[in-house]
């Protein structure tokens, strides 16, 4: 008997021996390469008086998001019963940056439990986890506000602005060692200086098949550094990266679309959206609204303007000499036209290429296929409902 137990402890011994390997062995694999400091010798403040020198950290002006109008998009249930995908209103939007831009980088707790929310996700495999993103993309329009909800998100948490548009770093840091020394430079000092947000304008031409001959500003150099600055990018870091597009259909979809995780569509402005756009952007101005303004009739000529034509024309009839005038010449809808007349619209044709071009995303392939899948699902019941009838 005494035997027999030793040769079992000899068995047990060897299997915990085993199974401590393996853990080693699955710790060592879960290490990753440590980053090289390609900047030992200098410090902090010299790094970024460089980067402010080279003109990659930028000033913006001091805007608010609630001052991007707009309304809601009331109509969207009305639009998919008539097999029609509704696009956001322009204050839905302002909700979405709030969500997925201001709250995350804003408050440090927040942030802290969005991290802790999506790894109990990735432990329990849900398929929602939560809503923490690193790189979002804003497209749209001309003229639609997408740098004004860019400096409105920074505005709003008091980041640290990196700019990595192709025309503002052309001829900056050459060939690959300066691209590397670029990446390294805006990470070290973006992880110093969180929140952190790295804009890159007409982030689609990097990612052309060919680009023009006139064009010297090389957008492709950042094809391949870009999406690795995005991964470098850790959970429990305040740093986010938000591309702006107004002709996103000239890249590559898939290498656009894979780089961020959040789209955020502009859409022309609505009847609701145009009225306020009107309405408040006269009253700043100094413009004083009375009957005879016909802020209706002005509503509907607008149609296919964006915010900023609006605000344009308002700005060219509102002079001092015109403000003066108010009281003998109130305002009318007339004088708004002349301005707008002059300024080219969005047509019908170029957001129907926008909303063309979302539907071949990954995500607006999964909405029309669950669409479809609720419309089957309500025939089946209505059949089913005849069926019983007989």
């Amino acid at each position: 008997m005494r035997e027999e137990l030793d040769n079992l402890k000899l068995v047990l011994d060897k299997d915990k021996g085993k199974r401590k390997a393996k853990k080693k062995k699955k710790a060592k694999k879960k290490k990753g390469k440590r980053e090289k400091d390609l900047t030992p010798d200098r410090s902090m403040e010299e790094l970024f008086e460089e980067l402010v020198r080279e003109g990659v950290i930028v000033r913006y002006p001091q805007v608010r998001l609630r001052d991007y109008l707009g309304s809601y998009n009331f109509l969207g249930t009305t639009l998919r019963q008539n097999e029609r995908e509704p696009m956001p209103g322009l204050s839905d939007i302002r909700n979405v940056v709030t969500l997925f831009g201001v709250l995350p980088l804003g408050s440090e707790s927040v942030h802290t439990k969005l991290v802790e929310l999506k790894a109990k996700s990735k432990e329990r495999k849900l398929d929602k986890a939560a809503p923490l993103v690193r790189a979002m993309l804003i497209l749209g329009p001309r003229q639609t506000g997408k740098k004004m909800l860019l400096h409105g998100l920074c505005t709003e948490v008091g980041a640290t602005l990196f700019d990595l548009t192709a025309t503002n770093m052309a001829g900056k840091y050459p060939g690959k060692d300066g691209l590397k020394m670029l990446m390294h430079l805006v990470l070290k000092v973006g992880r110093a200086l969180q929140p952190t947000v790295i804009h890159v304008g007409d982030c689609e031409r990097m990612f052309m098949k060919k680009v023009p001959k006139s064009d010297k500003t090389e957008p492709k150099r950042f094809k391949k550094v870009l999406p690795k600055l995005i991964k470098a990018i850790k959970l429990d870091e305040r740093i986010l990266l938000v591309g702006t597009s107004q002709r996103p259909w000239e890249g590559d979809q898939k290498s656009l679309v894979s780089c961020h995780q959040k789209i955020v569509p502009i859409p022309r402005p609505d009847y609701n959206s145009r009225y306020m756009l009107w309405r408040e952007f006269i009253k700043r101005h100094g413009g004083r609204i009375r009957d005879t303004l016909d802020l209706t009739s002005l509503t509907k000529v607008s149609d296919g303007y964006a915010g900023g034509h609006i605000l344009e024309a308002v700005k060219q009839v509102l002079t001092e000499h015109r403000l003066e005038q108010q009281a003998a010449r109130p305002l009318q809808a007339i004088e708004f036209i002349a301005p707008l007349a002059k300024m080219d619209p969005i047509y019908q044709d170029e957001e129907d290429q926008f909303k063309s071009w979302l539907e071949k995303t990954p995500h607006g392939k999964n909405r029309k296929k669950a669409l479809e899948d609720a419309e089957g699902g309500q025939k089946d019941k209505k059949k089913g409902k005849k069926a019983a009838k007989k």
